[in-house]
């Protein structure tokens, strides 16, 4: 196994995001980041995950990143396609997905995803493409993956909207409104790994890529970061990792004569 040293933050967070994933996994993608880790563990170290996509495509396993859920790479390379409503009803109400991996334009400590209004919501600065599945996966899936680049306009101390119900206000706020999944349980950004403490459920950061400090974590964060006590190196990727993104970006780019699908 060769490891390089060339590589970005967002391969570095891309590849590592991918690790969590396991053959056994039933994942619901979100487009996006979420997409390319989910399909560079289906091309390594993963071949037997089921890929589920919001449009009703299960098992796919596209060739390219798709540009949306509509993408017709989904449904051309999946076993099967459902109904939306069989999709939300059975399949993921019905407790049958393991991991939901999603990302976020503002995020908070306790993993409460916003992806609807920046700013006030009836007078915004920005207005976002919504929830979509996204407040369905964060309740239904078994557990929930996150991943986004760090900054402090995005990881805030208090999100303007509750797109995605993550851990609340911390604690046991998901069983005390009758929440029976995890929730999130593993955020990846282009510095670091982070994972919810066992009581607060906020999220603490267990590993940093390398290269990073804790400066550098700080000063992407909107809140007063929490270190483990046992804060390790993520490793860096390997030869396989890095040749599978880099192809598989390479082959969307081409695809999507330069759109954005990644």
């Amino acid at each position: 196994m060769t490891i390089l040293s060339d590589f970005t933050p967002n391969e570095m967070m891309t590849i590592a995001a991918a690790r969590a994933l396991s053959n056994e996994d039933v994942c619901f993608v979100g487009i996006g980041a979420p997409s390319a880790a989910c399909n560079v563990a289906r091309l390594t170290h993963a071949p037997d995950i089921t890929l589920i996509y919001e449009s009703g495509t299960i098992g796919t396993a596209p060739n390219v990143l798709p540009l949306s859920i509509g993408d017709g790479e989904l449904c051309e390379t999946a076993v099967t396609t459902v109904s939306v409503p069989e999709m939300f009803r059975y399949w993921l109400q019905g407790g049958r997905i393991s991991i939901g991996f999603l990302g976020a334009a503002q995020l908070d400590r306790f993993g409460n995803i916003n992806t609807t209004v920046i700013g006030d919501y009836h007078k915004p600065k920005v207005r976002l493409p919504g929830g979509g599945g996204a407040p369905e996966i964060a309740s239904s899936c078994k557990e929930v993956f996150i991943t986004m680049k760090q900054a402090t306009r995005g990881m805030v101390e208090k999100i303007d909207f509750y797109t995605s119900f993550g851990h609340g206000e911390g604690g046991n706020h998901r069983e005390r409104l009758g929440i029976k999944t995890k929730g999130p349980t593993l955020l990846i950004t282009d510095l670091a790994i982070w994972k919810p403490d066992p009581e607060t459920k906020e999220f603490t950061v267990v590993s940093m890529h390398r290269g990073v400090t804790r400066d550098k974590v700080q000063e992407t964060c909107g809140w007063k970061v929490r270190f483990s006590d046992h804060l390790e190196e993520t490793p860096p990727p390997t030869e396989l990792e890095l040749t599978t993104l880099r192809e598989l970006q390479a082959r969307t780019e081409k695809a999507h004569g330069g759109k954005k699908g990644h």
